[in-house]
């Protein structure tokens, strides 16, 4: 058994240079003054966008993330309907294969190391218990994706997610608080902070 950090990464690239004049062409057909984009213009449109709520002229432009996270991550990002989703699948994986380490692979969980040390034991007893059974059940002649029954929640998934810029907003706004899962927190506020640092404008008001 593996044991591995959440992770993610931007598989878009987020040059604002492109997308906030793309975004400025996008809005200004509204008003047909496309002639008045100036340097400068296209942050002080999408601003005053943002600032009206006017945020349907940001669903113009997707960004895809990929998590690596586990699958209570995963059942409440799915959630987000606006979305399109890639995901690793428990039916079609089989963990006891070489493919694979002979081995699962578990995400920390976020309260690891927060000095609750029994806990802790408890929790890699689980997920040992997990695989054991699962290969196991293998070995029974059982197909994964029946095997699959075994596998804990804090078994590792990769989640590919697509969503416009307006939609990234709402899944941080709801992603990031403080009644947010302590896992979801853990990945999504610094992927809050690196688009905050690569796309200002589009997120400097989201809060955490």
């Amino acid at each position: 058994m593996k044991v591995i950090l959440p992770s993610y990464e931007i598989l878009t690239t987020l040059d604002k240079e492109i997308i906030f004049p793309f975004m400025e062409r996008i809005a200004r057909t509204c008003y047909k003054s496309e002639d008045l984009a100036s340097e400068g213009s296209a942050e002080r449109i999408l601003k005053n966008l943002i600032k009206n709520g006017h945020e349907a002229m940001i669903e113009f432009f997707d960004i895809t993330v990929k998590f690596t996270c586990n699958r209570g991550f995963s059942h409440e990002m799915v959630r987000h309907r606006l979305c399109s989703f890639s995901q690793e699948s428990t039916r079609y994986c089989n963990y006891s294969s070489d493919k694979f380490g002979n081995e699962i692979t578990v995400i920390q969980p976020a309260w690891i190391g927060k000095g609750n040390e029994t806990a802790e034991i408890l929790w890699l007893d689980a997920m040992k218990s997990a695989e054991d059974f699962y290969f196991k059940a293998l070995e029974q002649g059982l197909k994964a994706q029946d095997a699959r029954g075994m596998l804990p929640i804090d078994l590792k998934t990769e989640l590919n997610v697509k969503a416009n810029i307006r939609e990234w907003r709402a899944i941080f706004k709801l992603r990031t608080t403080e009644a947010a899962h302590p896992s979801m927190r853990e990945l999504m506020i610094p992927l809050l902070t690196e688009f905050k640092s690569k796309l200002p404008v589009l997120f400097d008001d989201i809060v955490f």
